[in-house]
């Protein structure tokens, strides 16, 4: 089976794959010396566009103004805010861009301008497009003179086409930018656009402080109402609940907490009493003179008593040891002691008395400051609903009166603000008189148009080359065949036209006998580089029979046998062209129109074939024509039979190179039947006009041809388009041919 030639051979370096075909570097240098000229002829159709462009292109002149978004400006009244530091949200600058290109601004300009009355603006000066769009409308129907209003509209819209507003990277600056034909009317216009851009913001200010002073003010007196209506109240709720404060908070709270410290108090001193009671009741049992009595009173009297008491006893004690107990002096001493004694239970019975009073008195005490305790709890737990109401009530009435300072506030910033506005927006750029023009760029268009040429001419030369299904160079047949191509072969029907017109003789001889005209032409010199590659295939084999054939008629293969066998018979080969093509012979027509008989004669009896030769005077070429009477219908019998084996057999020992003009491959089977005879093929395939499809077929149909084919030649190429095509092997290559010869 027949295998393309890129599935065995490396692929080229730098090459890549597009569409199903290898663009190397090669192909690409040799598509564009093929298609130079469509690619010179586009670029040039486009720097001529770009050049009509520039010559019927308007100048614009564009005035640029900026705006810088600053809010520091308004901290000038309120440097207390906290807000010096922040910034400016960037939707907000954003925003601004939209509002110095709406319509309402933009309209205030055209009325403060009058621009409605300015050609440039209302449209009756309108450029070659619109003028074409406007007749086109009118055809349609129109509403009759246009109103003031729409005159006025469209010279919004005109301005907001010829308007630019962006950021500036991502700067808080605003660069307004405008184009007109006049380069003063395009910075007036820019200048008062942003005029009214920042005097806009100072009115939408101003009138926007007017409307919150005038709410706040009102709003400030409602809630001046409240306050006082909410502190109303809390008097009359404290009033009609005997509800009395004081620094320390309500009253009946104070007196609750007095009452209760006096009643721990009270309560302590009873204890107290109590306990020194209790003590004096238990010394009144026990021997009032003792040590310890007398020390647990700690009674002035008391101790004064016990030490006259002890003293007699001590006395006592010596006048008993020494007078005896009854001497009257003793009796004295022990009469005064037993009055010492009643002495001093009578001042500790005065003691207890004293303490029980006291006691009575704490407890008394006591028990009235409980009752008090729980008459104030009790009254307490009675006011503690209210106090529910009345932290409601305070509540209420604070909020109102917080409310109603801070709207009092926010109302004297109003005020200020509304007698001084501050805008965020001021000029750091005020728009100047252009001194060239912005539109059109020559050089960039004139570049633009070169690219942009170059661009669409690589474009359609790549896309005619690589869409094209149709060989136009040896690469090309080398890819596609998987053999060597044997040549490129002008076109030479030019030169048989002369020749019909000079002396009115037929054209086809001239072409057919070309390489006997101009020996020294680039298409000899191909064809004996034919005849050299067959003539090294038959260092290796036995190469005579050789046969010329194509994949449709018309590819010139006729011309290539007959000027092959001129060619080879002038270098002094015997030399036999055979016309096997027997459907059309058109060979037979071009070289022998006369003849009588032929091949199909020559089968009858192939030892008398020399009977039927006719020979050229010119080059010796003997000749073998196809005369039949009418087309035959097995013709690939006949030129694949025993007798043409028969026929081939005996001229091999007459002639060293016998060529066969064989019939196309694809409409008839002549030639893949006649395959098993030829010794080698040359395939014809006419440059930029044969297909793959139609190679492919052909080759794939017939696995003969492919076994014999030798190589393929390209035939009728454009010779002007080889000239593009072999630049690149010099002005000199061409020296070698003379075509003229």
């Amino acid at each position: 089976m027949f295998q393309p030639r890129d599935q065995f051979q490396p692929r080229p370096k730098y090459a890549i794959e597009l569409g199903g075909a290898t663009l190397s570097a090669d192909r690409v240098f040799d598509i564009v010396r093929r298609q130079w000229p469509l690619i010179a002829s586009i670029v040039g159709a486009a720097l001529a566009l770009v050049i009509l462009y520039l010559l019927a292109a308007t100048p614009m002149y564009t005035a640029n103004a900026r705006i810088l978004m600053d809010t520091r400006q308004t901290q000038v009244l309120d440097k207390d805010s906290g807000m010096a530091n922040a910034l400016i949200d960037t939707g907000f600058v954003d925003s601004q861009v939209e509002i110095i290109q709406s319509d309402d601004l933009i309209l205030s300009i055209v009325r403060r301008l009058k621009l409605a009355d300015d050609p440039e603006y209302n449209g009756s000066e309108p450029g070659v497009p619109a003028l074409v769009i406007g007749k086109l409308l009118s055809l349609l129907g129109s509403d009759g003179p246009a109103s003031k209003d729409k005159i006025e509209r469209n010279a919004v819209e005109t301005i907001q086409r010829n308007l630019k507003v962006e950021r500036v990277l991502t700067t808080y600056v605003l660069s307004v930018s405008f184009r007109s034909m006049k380069p003063d009317k395009a910075a007036v216009i820019a200048n008062a656009i942003s005029d009214a851009y920042i005097v806009g913001a100072l009115e939408a200010k101003y009138q926007s402080t007017k409307r919150a002073g005038e709410w706040l003010q009102q709003r400030s007196a409602e809630l001046r109402e409240q306050a006082t209506a909410s502190d109303r109240a809390v008097q009359t709720f404290k009033a009609q609940n005997n509800i009395v404060g004081t620094s320390r908070g309500l009253m009946s709270e104070q007196q609750l907490t007095d009452v209760n410290t006096q009643l721990v108090t009270a309560r302590a001193a009873t204890a107290e009493a109590k306990a020194r009671l209790d003590r004096i009741e238990a010394l009144l049992d026990k021997d009032l003179v003792q040590p310890t009595v007398t020390d647990a009173l700690n009674n002035t009297v008391i101790t004064r008593l016990r030490a006259q008491y002890l003293d007699l006893a001590a006395q006592y004690a010596d006048w008993s040891t020494r007078y005896g107990k009854t001497h009257q002096a003793a009796v004295n001493l022990a009469n005064r002691m037993e009055e010492l004694r009643k002495a001093i239970a009578d001042e500790v019975r005065r003691i207890a008395d004293a303490y029980r009073s006291e006691y009575e008195i704490a407890k008394s005490r006591e028990t009235s400051l409980d009752e008090n305790l729980k008459s104030l709890v009790s009254q307490a737990g009675s006011t503690s609903q209210a106090q529910v109401k009345l932290r409601d009530l305070e509540s209420a009435a604070d909020t109102y009166r917080n409310l109603y300072n801070n709207f009092l506030e926010k109302l004297q910033n109003a005020t200020q603000n509304q007698s001084f506005p501050i805008s965020e927006a001021r000029m750091i750029g005020t728009a100047v008189k252009p001194d060239k023009k912005s539109s059109p760029k020559t050089l960039l268009a004139l570049i633009g148009g070169l690219f942009g040429g170059l661009c669409f001419g690589f474009g359609a030369a790549f896309a005619k080359e690589l869409l094209s299904d149709v060989l136009r160079s040896p690469n090309d047949v080398e890819d596609l065949l998987g053999v060597k191509c044997l040549g490129v072969l002008p076109d030479i029907r030019a030169a048989g036209q002369l020749v019909k017109a000079a002396d009115g003789s037929a054209a086809d001889a001239a072409i057919s006998s070309y390489v006997v005209d101009h020996p020294f032409s680039r298409f000899a010199e191909t064809l004996r580089n034919i005849k050299v590659s067959i003539d090294v295939a038959r260092l290796q084999r036995d190469v005579k029979v050789i046969g010329i054939l194509s994949s449709l008629p018309k590819e010139g293969k006729t011309t290539v046998a007959a000027n092959f066998g001129h060619l080879t018979a002038l270098t002094g080969h015997r030399t036999l062209l055979i016309d096997g093509d027997l459907h059309t012979r058109s060979l037979t027509r071009e070289l022998a129109p006369h003849a009588k008989s032929g091949l199909v004669e020559a089968l009858k009896d192939p030892r008398s074939f020399g009977y039927h030769i006719q020979r050229s005077k010119e080059s010796g070429l003997d000749f073998l024509p196809s005369f039949v009477a009418s087309r035959m219908v097995n013709s690939a019998d006949v030129i694949a039979s025993k007798s043409m084996a028969d026929l081939l057999a005996v001229v091999r020992e007459e002639y060293e190179y016998i060529i066969i003009d064989l019939a196309p491959v694809m409409p008839v089977a002549d030639a893949k039947a006649v395959s098993h005879l030829v010794d080698a093929m040359v395939y014809v395939i006419e440059w930029g006009r044969t297909s793959r499809n139609a190679l492919q077929e052909s080759m794939a149909s017939s696995e003969g041809i492919q076994k014999k084919l030798l190589g393929a030649v390209l035939n009728r190429a454009n010779p002007k388009m080889l000239k593009r095509i072999e630049a690149y092997k010099g002005s000199h290559y061409g020296s070698y041919y003379v075509e003229g010869a």
